[in-house]
């Protein structure tokens, strides 16, 4: 009951506080003040040291990790095999967050056309993808992540497009290039232009196709005065400063390099705030604060905040009530190299101005000697590559070799990539630039990088609450194994049953079939953590002591893993591209162009050899007959695929993401969703089950280890009702002779679970022992390939092997890797 005269309210912790005797009106207020206070309504603000703490917080819980893959070559054409090696880093440290790596390779237009799962091994990952001899697309793109980067921004996942150079042929017909458009942005350091103070604004601009545009023009208020001029200063970038006026707009009016003008407005200023000024030094970085004098209360006490990698370097708070302006400086010269992320806060922490600064200590990076303990760049010649690194340094290494005519990849490498850009949204041209050289101007231009690029941010309204974030995935932290769960059983009927009794039949390099027991857990769960596995597994089972449940119960297993997406969708705005010397497209095309014609006559020649009386059937033609009857037998098919044989048709996730890139002309798209559209020369192929007429969704679930062969026929199609303009896809299951089942497990029900993807090891031939593939011209353009190489202490002079192909007069050397303490290395030779 109120007291009408006075009024207590408790709070926890705290004092009771009185309100005397006044108008009850009044105290009705009051306690209705009081009460908003005491929920956090008018909570008071957090201080630095409190915000610290929940910082640290996250920082401890939430570190994210970032990712760089390097590939054998710059490019490639279709046929040949794309070999990479990705690293993981946390903060300023190898990744030990997880242990699964995920990438897809999809086509230009998101189809996955390859998902891979490999175990992380000391921070790495190795593996290989076979490009389609089909594929005729210009990009491959690349898909790259962990299950724990999943639960953050997905601007920082791993995405790159891959070149695809088309053959060498005789066409020389000229392809018209597209005209080309640029476009400007404008950044304001800290965020915002403010009316009335003086901003320093950032400008970057490039054309449609990604490279920078060189430009220059002038700033305009609305009244059409000159108020400053912009003049790219490097690779499209530059800055100018703006001296905003209340009440003002701004345009500019400028010209590429090709005179083409163009006008664009500036931000809108903001009526009043604060924005911070960030002046790079070798020692400190300093800063400025400037506040307009129409600026609310809640600006006349800012807080400054310095983070690295989501670490708080830096805090303090700084009061602008006597003064609108305030200076001073962050020391840097203890500090790691990497981005120092500034940013600015009202009394009651919120953020109104951020800024990134590079600080570059010189500490990031360790220098393995590379060279030759033999060399021979003659026909075939034998080389022996050695590596030598410091015995204080433990480290894990990657080596390339490849014709140095292909040309030089000059997007990231793994120093400006895990330093720079996989912190940063967007594009940067040419990062490799950035560490060249430690001079004044170089690190100018990085800095007109820090200020054009959006960078990765914390939710600060969740950090500084101590708000922790919804993950959708925990950490990784094991290995993918073998687990399940029965579904439509008891507890009491689970107990009787006791276990679940499983023959597993593995393939590659899980070849034994096993035998294995796995307990039932009370709520149907049953697991084998130990049981780690590559490829696809075909697991019979059945339970141990309780008859009649093996067909009354659905049983369900999993590796652990996330299955493959069948599309994704592709942010052209902040995919990592490629920028190399084209002059090198050429060579590579050509040496791709006799290494597959070399590969035809290869097969023709064993055909030959092993015809007696008669040419052999291939396995596709004795499917075909098997399998195909009447209007579907025989012709001039598209493209047939036998997956009797095929090992990589199991781990696509359905036909459909089987046949894409494989079928020249046939375009399949889809939403991600069962929904998939088929187009073959503006129509849609017909599709065939066992030879009767189906929708797609129909086969959208087959299971593929049922499929036997599939046929694509070209358009028209006479066996389609209405003459098949748009062709047909015949898809033929199993029958005898062809099913896998094995003897162990007839009769018993089965699942199919999906393990590792299979790496297989790069083939570098001997010149130096006699072997009959020696016999065929040597054509390679990437000579050798070797992803993991690890030294210590005691083994850290390593030597390597490899041979010349036919054709090389010069090679290129690239070696890329990360010390134990999380330093880098990329070393490039080029050897005449």
């Amino acid at each position: 009951m109120i007291d009408k005269k006075a009024i207590a309210v408790t709070f926890t912790g705290k004092t009771n506080c009185y309100i005397p005797n006044i108008n009850f009106t009044m105290r009705k207020y009051f306690l209705f003040i009081l009460l908003l206070i005491q929920f956090g309504v008018f909570a008071q603000a957090p201080s630095l040291q409190s915000v610290k703490e929940n910082i640290d917080k996250y920082s401890t819980a939430y570190q994210q990790e970032r990712i760089y893959i390097q590939f054998d070559k710059p490019a490639y054409a279709a046929g040949e095999t794309v070999w990479f090696k990705a690293y993981f880093m946390k903060g300023f440290d190898n990744s030990d967050l997880s242990r699964n790596f995920y990438i897809d390779f999809t086509d230009t237009a998101g189809n996955i056309l390859m998902h891979g799962v490999y175990p992380v091994q000391r921070s790495s990952a190795a593996g290989n993808f076979d490009i389609s001899s089909y594929y005729t697309a210009k990009n491959i793109h690349v898909h790259a992540y962990t299950k724990w980067m999943l639960n953050f921004d997905t601007a920082f996942l791993y995405d790159r497009d891959i070149r695809i150079i088309k053959k060498q042929t005789n066409n020389n017909r000229v392809v018209a290039r597209p005209l080309l458009i640029a476009s400007i942005q404008f950044f304001p350091e800290g965020g915002d232009c403010i009316a009335g103070l003086t901003t320093k604004v950032a400008f970057k601009a490039n054309y449609q196709t990604g490279r920078p545009a060189s430009v220059k023009g002038i700033v305009v208020n609305s009244k059409g005065v000159t108020v400053d001029s912009i003049n790219t200063m490097h690779d499209g970038m530059g800055f100018f400063y703006l001296d905003a006026q209340p009440g003002e707009t701004y345009t500019t009016k400028w010209k590429d390099e090709q005179k083409t003008t163009y006008q664009t407005p500036l931000p809108v200023l903001k009526d009043a705030g604060a924005t911070v000024e960030i002046k790079p030094g070798k020692e400190k970085t300093g800063f400025i604060i400037k506040r307009s004098d129409n600026a609310p209360e809640s600006v006349k006490q800012l807080h400054i905040v310095a983070t690295m990698q989501q670490q708080v370097v830096y805090m303090a708070t700084v009061k602008l009530d006597a003064t609108s302006i305030i200076g001073g400086a962050i020391p840097t010269g203890q500090l790691t190299t990497g981005i120092l992320q500034v940013s600015l806060f009202d009394a009651n922490w919120l953020p109104i101005a951020e800024r990134i600064v590079f600080v570059n200590n010189n500490d990031y990076r360790f220098d393995p000697e590379v060279g030759f303990a033999a060399l021979g760049t003659g026909k075939r010649g034998r080389n022996v590559l050695v590596i030598n690194v410091p015995d204080t340094i433990e480290s894990n290494l990657s080596v390339s070799i490849t014709d140095a005519g292909l040309g030089v990849d000059s997007s990231d490498d793994i120093i400006s990539h895990l330093l720079v850009t996989g912190d940063l949204r967007g594009k940067v041209y040419h990062p490799a630039y950035y560490f060249s050289n430690n001079s004044d101007s170089v690190a100018q231009h990085l800095d007109l990088v820090m200020l054009t690029n959006g960078w990765r941010k914390f939710k600060w309204d969740e950090v500084i609450a101590g708000k922790a974030p919804q993950l959708k995935y925990a950490k990784d932290s094991n290995y993918l194994s073998f687990s399940g769960k029965v579904y439509g059983a008891t507890k009491q009927q689970l107990r009787e049953a006791g276990a679940l009794l499983t023959i597993i039949i593995g393939k590659g390099k899980d070849t034994a079939k096993q035998f294995v027991t796995m307990p039932l857990n009370d709520d149907g769960t049953f697991s084998k953590p130990e049981l780690t596995f590559f490829d696809t597994l075909k697991v019979y089972y059945q339970f141990a002591g309780k008859g009649g449940l093996t067909n009354s119960t659905e049983v369900t297993l999993s590796s652990g893993g996330i299955p493959s997406p069948r599309h994704i969708n592709l942010d052209k705005n902040n995919i990592g591209f490629a920028f190399f010397d084209t002059t090198g497209d050429y060579r590579n095309s050509v040496l791709a162009a006799e290494e597959a014609q070399l590969e035809e006559l290869l097969k023709t020649t064993t055909l030959k050899a092993v015809t007696v009386t008669t040419r052999a059937k291939s396995p596709v033609e004795v499917l075909d007959e098997k399998y195909a009857s009447g209007l579907f037998s025989g012709g001039d098919a598209a493209a047939q695929f036998d997956l009797v044989h095929d090992p990589t048709a199991r781990a696509m996730p359905d036909i459909f993401s089987y046949l894409t890139g494989r079928v020249a002309g046939l375009t399949i798209t889809a939403s991600g969703s069962p929904q998939v559209s088929l187009s073959w020369r503006g129509s849609t192929p017909d599709i065939f089950l066992d030879e009767m007429k189906v929708d797609v969704t129909q086969v959208t679930s087959l299971n593929m280890s049922d499929i036997a062969y599939i046929k694509v026929m070209r358009p028209p199609f006479m066996g389609s009702i209405g003459g098949g303009s748009g062709g047909a896809i015949a898809i033929y299951t199993r029958k005898g002779g062809d099913e896998q089942s094995a003897p162990a497990g007839r009769g018993l029900p089965y699942r199919m679970v999906a393990g590792y993807t299979i790496a297989r090891e790069f083939y570098s031939p001997n010149y130096g022992t006699f072997d009959p593939k020696n016999a065929q011209e040597d054509v390679r353009s990437t000579l050798y390939w070797n992803p993991m190489i690890l030294t210590t202490k005691e083994n850290h002079i390593l030597k390597f092997q490899f041979y010349n192909n036919d054709v090389t007069d010069s090679f290129r050397v690239i070696v890329e890797g990360v010390s134990r303490d999380g330093k880098l290395t990329r070393v490039e030779k080029v050897i005449e």
